[in-house]
C-alpha cells in the first residue's frame, strides 16, 4: 500500500479533481521540476573537491509554453475549469493552498492581460504571453496510458525546446508523468509500512492476524511515515474543511455558474429541514444526508474549497455519510469533542483503506472507468467507514463496501455541458443514502458474503474497459447530448 489517507483525501478547489486539481498540480510540477531548478553544475566543478558552480535556471531563458490537451481533458476541460487551472499551476499555485478568491482574482487578471506570471508562487517570476485560446486541443485523441493526458513544452526566444513532459491526471488529483517509475515508488513505499495491502484479501488477513479493525491497520501504516499526532491532526483538518464546505454552500444564493442555470437547493432545503425537524430525529435521516451531499457538491460546482474524497465529482458522499455517523450513529450520544474526533478518525481511516483498494486494483477516474469509479468508489468507501463506526467487524466492513459498489456498477459519466452539476449533484445524494443502506445491510449479517470486494472491484475495472469512451467524461454521449442545455 503506497497510498496515504492524505492522498485519497486532499484539500483543493472545485469543480473536478481529475480536470481541475490534477492539471493544476501537473503544471506546477512542470515549472518546479523543469524550469525553476538550476541547470546541472558547470563541467569539472562538481564531485572534484571544489564547490559546484550553478548555471542559470531554464526559467531565465523562458519565452513561451505550449499546452497540448488530449481526450477528456480537452473534451470537457472548459466546463471543468481545466484551462484556468493549468494557467494557475504554471504560476506556481497549489490546489491545497489556493483560495477561491485567489482563483477569481488571477483568472480575471490573466484573461485581461494575456500574461501568465510563471513560477511567481515559487519564488521566481517570468512573465509570458499565454491564453487559453493558444492551447492545442485534441479531444478525440486518447493516449494509451490514460485519456486524461497533457503535454507541456517550454521554449526559449529562438523556439528551442527547454523542457517537455507528458502528464496524466489519473483521478482524485493524482498525477503521473511519463518519466515516473511507478514500480520503484510503490515498492519503496511498501517497505516503509507494517501492513502493506493492495487487495481486500490482504487487508482482511492483516485484520485477522492482528485482531485490529480496518481503521487501526490504516493508522499503523500512516504512523510509520509520520508522527501519530500529525496524522490525527491532519484527519481532523480534513473533517473541518468538509464541514466548512457544507456551511459555505448554505450561505450561497442564485444559480450555479456555468450557463446551465441550475438553481442551488441547499439553502432552501436547509431552512425547511430546520423547520420540519429541529431535533434531527432519526425519521428524517435520509433528508439530512441528502442535504449535506447536495450542499458539498453545490459548493464544488461553484469552484469552492472542498476535500477530494476520493474525487471532487464525488466529494459530497463521504461528508454526507459522515453526517449520519456523527448524528445518528454512536457519535450522536457523545458530548465530548474527543469522542467525536474518535468517530471521525475511524470513519475516514476505514474509508481511505477501501479507497486504496480501488486505486490499486482499478481506477477512481471517471474518464477511465465512468462514474462508477468516482461515485461508486466513494459510496463503497463511505459504507465501509460507517459500518466500522456502527460496530461492524472487518468482514462486515468488507461486505458493506462490496454491497455499495455492486449496485453502482456500470454507472456512466456524462455530465451536461461538461459541468459537474447534472447529474453529478443529485447522484452524490443517491449514492450517500445507498452507502448508509449498504452499511446497515452488512450489519444485519455476520460478515459472510457470496461476492468478495476484490471480485466487485475487478468487475468494475473490466466494466470500465468495456464502456464506450462517449460515456467516460467526454460529453459525447448520454445526458450530455440528449438534454438541451438552454
Amino acid at each position: 500500500m503506497a497510498i496515504s489517507v492524505f492522498d485519497l483525501f486532499s484539500v483543493g478547489v472545485g469543480p473536478s479533481s481529475s480536470h481541475t486539481v490534477g492539471p493544476m498540480r501537473a503544471a506546477r510540477r512542470f515549472v518546479a521540476e523543469h524550469l525553476v531548478a538550476d541547470d546541472d553544475a558547470a563541467p569539472g566543478t562538481a564531485g572534484t573537491g571544489g564547490s559546484a558552480v550553478a548555471r542559470s535556471a531554464p526559467i531565465d531563458r523562458l519565452a513561451g509554453i505550449q499546452v497540448e490537451l488530449f481526450g477528456s481533458l480537452s473534451a470537457t476541460g472548459a466546463g471543468h475549469g481545466t484551462f484556468d487551472a493549468i494557467l494557475l499551476g504554471l504560476e506556481g499555485w497549489a490546489p491545497e493552498e489556493i483560495q477561491p478568491e485567489d482563483v477569481d482574482e488571477r483568472k480575471a487578471a490573466i484573461e485581461a492581460s494575456g500574461t501568465v506570471q510563471v513560477a511567481a508562487q515559487l519564488g521566481r517570476r517570468r512573465d509570458i504571453t499565454l491564453r487559453v485560446a493558444d492551447f492545442i486541443q485534441r479531444p478525440l485523441t486518447h493516449l494509451e496510458r490514460h485519456s486524461n493526458a497533457m503535454v507541456l513544452r517550454a521554449v526559449d526566444a529562438a523556439n528551442e525546446l527547454l523542457a517537455e513532459e507528458t502528464y496524466y491526471s489519473v483521478g482524485g488529483g493524482f498525477v503521473v508523468a511519463d518519466s515516473d517509475d511507478p514500480e520503484a515508488e510503490l515498492n519503496a513505499a511498501d517497505a516503509q509500512i507494517p501492513y502493506p495491502f493492495r487487495t481486500s484479501a490482504e487487508l482482511m488477513d492483516h485484520c485477522a492476524a492482528t485482531g485490529l479493525p480496518v481503521s487501526e491497520i490504516m493508522l499503523a501504516n500512516e504512523t510509520a511515515r509520520r508522527p501519530e499526532s500529525e496524522v490525527l491532526a491532519g484527519i481532523w483538518h480534513l473533517w473541518e474543511v468538509m464541514e466548512a464546505c457544507k456551511d459555505s454552500a448554505l450561505k450561497r444564493e442564485g444559480p450555479l455558474p456555468g450557463g446551465l442555470k441550475v438553481r442551488r437547493r441547499a439553502p432552501a432545503w436547509h431552512a425547511k429541514m430546520w423547520a420540519d425537524d429541529p431535533d434531527r430525529s432519526h425519521a428524517y435521516w435520509q433528508e439530512w444526508v441528502n442535504l449535506v451531499a447536495l450542499a458539498v457538491n453545490e459548493e464544488n460546482a461553484s469552484g469552492g474549497r472542498v476535500v477530494t474524497a476520493p474525487t471532487n465529482g464525488a466529494a459530497g458522499i463521504i461528508p454526507a455519510v459522515g453526517f449520519y455517523a456523527t448524528h445518528y450513529g454512536p457519535g450522536s450520544s457523545f458530548a465530548q469533542k474527543t469522542d467525536l474526533r474518535r468517530i471521525v478518525t475511524s470513519y475516514l481511516l476505514t474509508s481511505a483503506a477501501i479507497g486504496v483498494l480501488y486505486k490499486e486494483q482499478a481506477s477512481i477516474s471517471g474518464a477511465e472507468v465512468g462514474c462508477q469509479g468516482e461515485v461508486g468508489s466513494a459510496s463503497s468507501m463511505a459504507a465501509a467507514g460507517l459500518c466500522e463506526v456502527l460496530g461492524g467487524t472487518p468482514a462486515q466492513v468488507e461486505n458493506a463496501a462490496e454491497i455499495a459498489m455492486e449496485h453502482n456498477l456500470g454507472l456512466t459519466c456524462d455530465p451536461i455541458s461538461g459541468l459537474v452539476q447534472v447529474p453529478c449533484i443529485e447522484r452524490n445524494a443517491i449514492a450517500a443514502t445507498k452507502a448508509v443502506n449498504a452499511a446497515r445491510m452488512a450489519l444485519m449479517g455476520d460478515g459472510e458474503h457470496r461476492v468478495t470486494l476484490d471480485e466487485v472491484i475487478a468487475t468494475m475495472r473490466e466494466t470500465g474497459k468495456d464502456m464506450s469512451h462517449k460515456y467516460k467524461e467526454t460529453a459525447l454521449g448520454g445526458l450530455a447530448v440528449n438534454v438541451v442545455e438552454c
